[in-house]
């Protein structure tokens, strides 16, 4: 008998904008595949929460998204465990600097594998069963690939890379998956802080005045999966208006 509910695979989903995704596609109905690397108490706690509304409901894996082999496997406990696949939500990424004349190949290696490698290998190995759901792949990208960050060359090509997997994606998994990218703005800071004046000066270029919230992504991350049908291979800003501004 087929799994009753739509089934989600969402990766970095232990803390911060993962989890917040996590929670909304949970309560909306979705059934979860849920990969973290190195966050196991956060990722406990996460599902004890949704577990307790839901029981059965969710399905954690472990895995470092840099080693190639892992990452159909994610897919394959996936089916494995409920039979369907209708999401794709490549949240997890890699953010370090990387100042010009310092970049090494352990540099680029570390972001590119977890930032465009990753997402899409998922979404080759994916890609049948969506195909199967007519399902949707949701990428998590940023401002920083079209406006790039100084001292951040390696990670903004990554991003970059990632949005060219989404639109040539979209193109090649269409008319059964749709495939979409979310650009955030200023929603989180860095766990490791981040100056005030630097902080002042990002919002002063962000027309709504605020930084988003990690619900606004999650919102946006289910509207792209669920109610934006006749949308695949677009890019869609979550900012405040900051691009606007350049």
């Amino acid at each position: 008998m087929p799994h009753p509910r739509p089934v989600a695979l969402v990766t970095g989903a232990a803390r911060r904008l993962g989890a917040a995704i996590a929670r909304r596609l949970h309560a909306a109905g979705y059934d979860l595949v849920l990969h973290y690397r190195r966050s196991a108490a956060d990722m406990a706690t996460l599902v004890a929460r949704l577990e307790g509304e839901r029981p059965g409901s969710v399905l954690t894996l472990q895995a470092d998204l840099a080693e190639y082999d892992r990452l159909p496997e994610l897919v394959a406990h996936t089916i494995g465990r409920y039979g369907r696949l209708d999401a794709l939500v490549n949240n997890a990424s890699a953010f370090s600097p990387t100042p010009l004349g310092t970049i090494t190949p352990a540099d680029w290696d570390a972001q590119f594998l977890i930032n465009a490698r990753a997402p899409l290998v998922l979404a080759q190995s994916a890609a049948p069963h969506l195909k199967a759901t007519r399902g949707a792949i949701v990428n998590l990208v940023d401002l920083y690939a079209e406006r790039p960050l100084r001292d951040h060359v390696v990670y903004c090509m990554s991003k970059a890379a990632l949005v060219a997997a989404t639109r040539a994606l979209a193109l090649e998994l269409a008319p059964e998956v749709r495939v979409n990218a979310i650009a955030p703005g200023a929603i989180l800071w860095p766990d490791d802080g981040k100056a005030e004046a630097a902080k002042s000066a990002l919002l002063a270029r962000t027309p709504l005045g605020r930084t988003g919230s990690e619900d606004e992504i999650a919102d946006a991350v289910l509207w792209l999966l669920q109610g934006a049908g006749y949308t695949t291979g677009h890019v869609l800003p979550v900012d405040g208006g900051r691009l606007l501004q350049g």
